[in-house]
């Protein structure tokens, strides 16, 4: 896939993450998640840290602070504007080409640019997803991002499950939506936002 196709889904779902981010509600916050033993605070810092600082540091080559990986992003009212923010900063640095040549160090690892923002942009699709699940809304996403994030999964659930990231895929049926597949192969079930 061309990175110019990749960093208009990266631009879509951004906004939609913002979008999603704009409707959670304080009082949502202490709420529990279908995310393991995950409130929703814990999900929102882990999506905001990811997907906006994270996707910026990596398109830098800069690695992340140790005082971001322990913040609490939702403390401050306006956090949701604030990620917004971020993300247009992060989705503006993956605008250049010369981004996403090389390779990125994880510290632990080195990765090829394009995996590590293809990996984000399925970070803020399936976990934009999971806050919208928890906090009564939906995660819109077009079949053609909805196709780049199902590969993403695909490509990369053994390594994900390895690390307890996805849980077992659940069964869904092979007409499902695009989407709803991307959401079942990385464990969650789609009709969690149907009820």
């Amino acid at each position: 896939m061309k990175n110019d196709d990749m960093h208009s889904y990266m631009v879509e779902c951004a906004a939609e993450a913002a979008r999603v981010a704009r409707g959670v509600k304080a009082a949502q916050l202490l709420e529990p998640s279908h995310c393991s033993d995950w409130d929703v605070r814990t999900l929102v810092n882990h999506w905001v840290l990811y997907t906006s600082y994270g996707l910026e540091h990596r398109a830098l080559r800069k690695q992340l602070p140790e005082e971001l990986t322990t913040r609490d992003f939702t403390a401050d009212p306006g956090w949701a504007r604030v990620y917004a923010e971020h993300l247009d900063r992060a989705v503006t640095a993956w605008d250049d080409p010369a981004v996403w040549e090389g390779e990125v160090d994880l510290g632990m690892a080195k990765m090829p640019a394009a995996d590590i923002a293809s990996m984000i942009v399925k970070e803020m699709a399936v976990h934009g997803w999971d806050v919208a699940t928890a906090t009564g809304q939906e995660f819109r996403v077009s079949d053609g991002a909805a196709r780049f994030v199902l590969d993403v999964v695909d490509t990369h659930a053994e390594l994900y499950r390895q690390y307890d990231g996805f849980a077992d895929p659940v069964p869904v049926s092979d007409h499902a939506p695009v989407f709803e597949r991307a959401l079942a192969h990385s464990g969650r079930d789609p009709r969690l936002a149907r009820r």
